[in-house]
């Protein structure tokens, strides 16, 4: 940002002098709100485009002639004749193959003679020098390189565009994770993830960042906690841009809020009170578990990142902590197994009632469809046509009290206080033992605070250890 109002302060009244890409809109929007923090003291003007923006606006915008602009890989990016200087965030993400086509166009349109010889241009991102190895099925390719770290700079400065030898500034650590992050796992099956996601929420209220690898697994997330009484946020690429800005600015702003969040909100986004990071899925590659983690301990908060391992799960996991050069044996975050019934019996029902609402919405979509089709043809149809009621109207009815007798059902569980001390279970761990009995944490207790206890009890003498939990469980 200093650079960019040196230039813009040296070179006054030019067109367009400096250009900040990156990767996402929010990250776009919160960048901007950092410069404008600084341009109100200069007079400098500022812009931003990002896709899902009206035409119009953007060529508003650039029709202002501003000194700097914050956007998107975007092809209304044209008068670029005179810039001097050039931002590229998040940069091996930007140039990763198959992503962001309008940027190649624009660094190849920038890289012509007729463009500014003089211009600098600095690249950015957490995970610049981080490699990881390839898959087995390129390294089996004849004429396949290992890359290192010289490796992936050269390429990256070659995609981008950059001439000479360029100067880099490493100000990373051997800990590619934040030092204020506390990791931990949880290893179950596939299905079980549902029980410890809603268990861990219940249990340690707070701002929490939920991340899957899919849109699907967020959606179904989302339905399944509404109807088990938390409502959560939800950002992924899909979204209108407006809400997906509106969810971000609530989630930010709230104490006690749940947001589902695909990779759209793994890079660069400064959110500073979250207090949990939660690995749904674990994530494919060492670069994304960087960048997640990286949302949380923010300004030197102490913080806790959950990951539920699953079987599909180990291969990434055990990939991602051999390039980051960690230790695979993090601890094993403590479950009291006296709850998981109750539990596994909320998330049996609330999983019944979203899947049939689910189907219902699907249904309601495809008749709504089917009337606007039939009114533009101007044609009449027969009922079976129809999905849901108007197809068989007394299996909806025998579907609609079904329903009512399940939510009755839920409603009476989620009345009902989860963690009490007169909770049984016949709940095994998956290893069979007998599990380690832990006191419940009082209200004010924190995730960091129940799983520091956890360790100190594991550090005792051998023979005044109790046998060591396995918070994993069985589905049946």
């Amino acid at each position: 940002v200093g650079k960019l109002f040196a230039t813009c302060k040296a070179y006054p009244k030019r067109p367009l002098l400096g250009l900040v890409l990156t990767p996402t809109r929010e990250l776009a929007v919160q960048v901007k709100q950092h410069i404008d923090a600084v341009a109100r003291f200069t007079g400098i003007k500022t812009a931003i485009l990002v896709g899902g923006m009206p035409t119009q606006k953007q060529q508003r915008m650039l029709s202002r002639r501003p000194e700097i602009v914050v956007a998107t890989p975007h092809y209304h990016l044209r008068n670029l004749r005179q810039l001097r200087c050039l931002v590229v965030d998040e940069a091996d993400r930007m140039v990763e193959k198959g992503h962001f086509a309008e940027l190649s166009q624009l660094l190849e349109m920038l890289n012509d003679s007729q463009y500014n010889p003089k211009r600098q241009t600095l690249v950015f991102s957490a995970t610049l020098t981080l490699v990881h190895q390839a898959p087995a099925r390129i390294l089996h390719k004849k004429h396949t390189k290992k890359m290192d770290k010289t490796a992936k700079l050269d390429l990256l400065m070659q995609k981008i565009g950059m001439r000479g030898k360029p100067k880099v500034i490493d100000l990373t650590k051997n800990e590619a994770t934040v030092e204020m992050l506390t990791e931990t796992k949880i290893h179950c099956e596939t299905d079980e993830k549902d029980f410890y996601l809603h268990y861990f929420l219940m249990q340690y209220p707070g701002c929490s960042l939920v991340f899957a690898n899919s849109i699907s697994c967020i959606k179904r997330l989302s339905g399944l906690l509404k109807v088990l009484d938390i409502m959560p946020l939800t950002l992924h690429a899909c979204m209108h841009q407006k809400q997906r800005l509106r969810n971000l600015e609530q989630f930010a702003r709230l104490e006690d809020c749940v947001l589902l969040a695909t990779d759209v909100a793994a890079r660069g986004l400064d959110i500073p009170k979250v207090q949990h990071v939660i690995h749904y899925q674990v994530p494919r590659t060492s670069e994304i578990y960087v960048h997640r983690s990286g949302r949380t301990a923010r300004a030197g908060n102490e913080v806790l990142g959950l990951m539920l391992i699953g079987p599909e799960d180990v291969i990434n996991f055990k990939k991602i902590y051999k390039t980051l050069k960690k230790d695979e044996d993090i601890p094993l975050f403590p479950v009291q197994t006296k709850y998981m019934d109750v539990v596994k019996e909320r998330i049996r029902l609330a999983r019944q009632i979203e899947k049939s609402e689910y189907r219902n919405f699907q249904a309601c979509l495809h008749n709504s469809w089917i009337e606007q089709a039939v009114a533009a043809l101007e044609i009449e149809l027969e009922e079976d046509m129809y999905k849901g009621g108007k197809a068989d109207q007394q299996e909806e009815r025998r579907r609609q009290k079904q329903m009512k007798v399940l939510k009755k059902e839920l409603r009476h569980l989620l009345s009902q206080p989860l963690f009490t001390e007169s909770q049984k279970t016949k709940y095994p761990t998956q290893s069979g033992k007998r599990p380690l009995l832990v006191s419940s944490p009082s209200k004010s207790e924190s995730a960091l605070s129940c799983l520091s206890k956890q360790q100190q009890k594991t550090k005792k003498p051998k023979e005044l250890q109790p046998e060591q939990p396995q918070p994993s469980t069985s589905a049946n």
